[in-house]
């Protein structure tokens, strides 16, 4: 089959959802970030096939969101533990999941909050702001090629490119401004 350029591979979304696009997959990042390790406590928790479920571990582990750790006590058995990958989607995690709790809960609310170990308070997810400190509204938002867009993307939405705050893989911690036609 052919695929389409509105695919396009480059895509961060694309790409993510290649990682983390099925049911099961976020299920497990949800059963690891409550604190599940061990493939059984997994079946249990998700009622998944057991087949399914060692399909979507090894996924994740080929991915770099989970390592596989032996278990010292249990010779042959290992746990599942996340990656600095996999903890980095957490905030994603909370979007996605503060997105179910407003639009999709029943209606006694939610099945689980998350609080701050240290205060006891309920964590809250941030209101996204615009550049002028106002809740961010879709109609706020200009889509603009960045850096790294293909083509037709560029062509699209024009060839200017923005300051990045993306750090490239395998970059350190400091952000670096994009290059502009002015900055050469």
């Amino acid at each position: 089959m052919k695929r389409s350029r509105s695919f396009n591979k480059e895509c961060s979304i694309a790409r993510a959802m290649e990682v983390v696009g099925d049911r099961w997959s976020i299920l497990l990042l949800r059963e690891a970030y409550y604190g599940t390790r061990r493939f059984d406590e997994f079946q249990y928790y998700l009622g998944v096939a057991p087949n399914i479920l060692s399909a979507r571990l090894k996924k994740l582990v080929e991915l770099g969101m989970m390592t596989r750790v032996p278990l010292a006590e249990h010779g042959g058995r290992y746990e599942y533990v996340l990656t600095k990958k996999g903890r980095d989607f957490f905030p994603t995690y909370l979007a996605l999941k503060k997105w179910g709790d407003d639009w999709l809960a029943e209606p006694a609310g939610p099945q689980v909050f998350f609080m701050d170990r240290t205060s006891g308070r309920q964590i809250e997810h941030p209101i996204l702001l615009s550049a002028r400190g106002k809740p961010l509204q879709l109609e706020d938002v200009e889509v603009v090629a960045g850096s790294g867009a293909v083509s037709f993307n560029k062509k699209r939405f024009g060839g200017r490119v923005p300051h990045a705050k993306v750090k490239p893989k395998g970059a350190s911690g400091v952000l670096r401004k994009s290059v502009t036609h002015k900055d050469k």
